[in-house]
């Protein structure tokens, strides 16, 4: 192999499964554009990263929306370069898009706002855009006490539990349903939000409402029958809500898994207990939730 061997690099077949593409466009991708450059085994087979596949599906994502193939490199590019421009007061990209939702926001601009939240998805990873744009701005907003930040923070709110939650209904309507729901208090723009982030063509994220009791969730599982039931996790995980995280796991018959930001693997309160841990801020957290759906996640 090119570099060092890796347990999370993937092989064509599993890639194509987990984006859809066609393997000869995948190739062509490769050979006539250098879009994807691939690690090879000694045999000369492909091997992919989990940021290969972001990097494949952000680009069927372009290419579905009827940007040509020869115009992506750019945007490649363009991504590439603000990942790899120091920060400092001039450069630093991502604090001139949260400052600009925010100057939207406060302008109460929806069609601002449009046009930002088109420009952010089209040039960064979804992971980039909620983690480090969106939601802190939402946030700020949120714990602000300044005449005018809770009209401020309605209006970002209401817009963007819109548009994440039309994202979200893009979702394939006759794949497997993941059921998504909150832990103590989660508000339903982080629900949708970790919805989003965990969104793949092989299955559909089905969010529930803010405030879902832990206690009926195994009645939803019995009657919708998803394939796992993911729980959004806002803090750390104590021995209460372990026992109770226990008792849900022996009630329902499909897989169970948190996700939440840097959550640590493992957490010393599940031990023993078959839950999965996804990390939000991990591009290989899709990965993981589709290696448990498949039965091919050891827990």
């Amino acid at each position: 192999m090119t570099e060092a061997t890796s347990t999370d690099l993937l092989p064509m077949r599993d890639v194509v499964n987990l984006t859809g593409i066609n393997p000869v466009t995948l190739r062509a991708w490769e050979r006539r554009h250098g879009l994807i450059r691939p690690q090879r085994t000694e045999g000369g087979h492909r091997l992919y990263t989990a940021q290969d596949v972001q990097r494949i599906r952000d680009i069927l994502r372009w290419t579905g929306s009827g940007l040509p193939i020869s115009k992506v490199g750019e945007l490649l590019a363009r991504q590439h370069d603000e990942v790899a421009r120091p920060p400092g007061p001039q450069t630093d990209s991502i604090e001139h898009w949260r400052a600009a939702v925010l100057r939207a926001t406060k302008a109460f601009d929806r069609q601002a706002l449009e046009g930002i939240h088109g420009q952010l998805f089209t040039l960064y990873p979804k992971a980039t855009v909620l983690l480090d744009v969106l939601m802190p701005v939402w946030r700020s907003l949120l714990s602000g006490s300044a005449f005018g930040q809770r009209s401020q923070w309605l209006f970002l709110d209401t817009f963007l539990r819109a548009r994440l939650l039309l994202r979200l209904q893009l979702n394939q309507l006759g794949a497997p349903s993941v059921l998504l729901a909150g832990i103590e208090g989660s508000a339903e723009l982080d629900l949708l939000s970790n919805g989003l982030l965990l969104s793949s063509e092989r299955w559909r994220i089905e969010v529930l409402g803010s405030g879902q009791p832990l206690e009926e969730l195994p009645l939803l599982c019995a009657t919708l029958q998803p394939a796992a039931l993911v729980l959004a996790l806002q803090g750390p995980v104590n021995t209460a809500l372990a026992k109770k995280l226990c008792s849900l796991q022996m009630d329902i018959a499909c897989p169970l898994a948190l996700i939440g930001d840097g959550l640590p693997d493992p957490i010393a309160v599940l031990h023993d207990i078959p839950i999965a841990l996804l990390d939000q801020r991990n591009v290989g957290a899709s990965l993981k939730l589709d290696a448990l759906l498949r039965g091919a996640l050891e827990l």
